[in-house]
């Protein structure tokens, strides 16, 4: 089998990288706009340049190279030019190539990092799919791309357990393999509890959420089947697995857990809206605090409270302590100080 790494040059004269078992199938679908977002959307498309691979990590790892390189690096590449590709190589500064839609944005414009799109392979319930799309949405999320789900799409049940979070199954993409879902993506993250017969680089959420949010480009986090999770073929096509620390004999999380725990650990560089604090008084004057403790201390001297006098020092050592660890606010003090008053008048009116 081969696979093959391609590039279209769009009717708006943008390029788009890709790769693909069958070359002959792919540029069909393109040219039919059987792949809704950028290439439907700029029809009609031209290939302009292929080359093959003996396996999809090889075809990946050029797609992945190509993605990254400038417009006149790529037209270099499409005319053959290796000359002005290495020298494109040598002087390239790392501007912004907006013309390319697979290109990082970076110099004078906005190089912010796009939050990843979650990618859920084959999901098999209309439920779960709801229930993920609100976990998307409590952390910022809602770029949902769904691969061949196994009821359709769109599916009634999925908005019930959305919660409100419409906005993300709204603009959900349906594609039919995980290979289109992530074509545009620059860095693709497979999660996953089991090694599944594949050498990749393996992190925790947390690490993944700090390389998303460090690598310009888009990123994509793949979440298989309920019932089975990601194949070793979908594997395949991710450069890095994500797993998070379980117990070893409970591995059991459902598909809207095992975002919400990635979307959370994304979230914590993002800049969401906290939820509001109450505000406290500030803590009070030492002066407040020193009068407080002597109108006690006198109280406590007229009753008799310090006995044996030898060890009066030690325990007015003691009730400072106490009374100096927290942080009193004025209107705790008086509070505290009309409580006092109350017991010296009480005592007062007794005698």
């Amino acid at each position: 089998m081969m696979f093959w790494v391609y590039i279209l040059r769009c009717s708006d004269g943008s390029y788009y990288t890709g790769h693909t078992e069958d070359l002959d199938q792919r540029m069909a679908q393109h040219h039919a706009g059987a792949f809704p977002g950028y290439t439907s959307e700029r029809r009609p498309v031209e290939l302009v340049f292929s080359e093959y691979f003996q396996t999809r990590d090889e075809a990946l790892n050029r797609e992945r190279q190509i993605k990254d390189w400038s417009v006149k690096k790529k037209e270099a590449l499409i005319r053959g030019d290796w000359e002005g590709v290495s020298s494109a190589a040598r002087s390239r500064q790392r501007v912004s190539t907006s013309l390319d839609a697979r290109s990082n944005q970076t110099g004078g414009e906005d190089n912010s990092t796009p939050p990843p799109a979650i990618v859920l392979v084959r999901p098999q319930l209309g439920e779960n799919i709801g229930k993920t799309a609100r976990a998307m949405l409590n952390f910022g999320l809602t770029e949902m791309r769904l691969v061949s789900p196994r009821d359709g799409w769109p599916n009634p049940s999925a908005g019930p357990a959305a919660s409100g979070a419409d906005i993300v199954l709204e603009k959900a993409r349906i594609f039919e393999s995980v290979a289109d879902a992530v074509a545009d993506c620059t860095h693709v993250y497979a999660t996953t509890v089991r090694k599944r017969g594949v050498t990749k680089p393996v992190v925790k959420p947390d690490e993944a959420a700090q390389a998303i949010h460090a690598a310009p480009g888009k990123s994509a986090i793949l979440f298989g089947p309920e019932r089975s999770g990601l194949e070793t073929d979908d594997v395949a096509v991710a450069g890095t697995i994500v797993t998070v620390p379980i117990n070893a004999e409970f591995g059991s999380l459902n598909l809207a857990q095992a975002v919400i725990l990635v979307a959370y650990e994304w979230s914590k560089q993002a800049d969401l809206v906290q939820p509001t604090l109450e505000d406290h008084d500030p803590p009070a004057p030492q002066g407040e605090l020193d009068g407080m403790i002597a109108h006690l201390d006198a109280m406590l001297e007229a009753s008799g409270f310090y006995h044996p006098p030898e060890r009066t020092p030690a325990t007015r050592r003691t009730l400072r302590t106490l009374l100096t660890k927290p942080g009193w606010s004025s209107q705790e003090l008086k509070t505290l100080r009309g409580v006092l008053s109350a017991l010296e008048g009480k005592k007062q009116r007794r005698s």
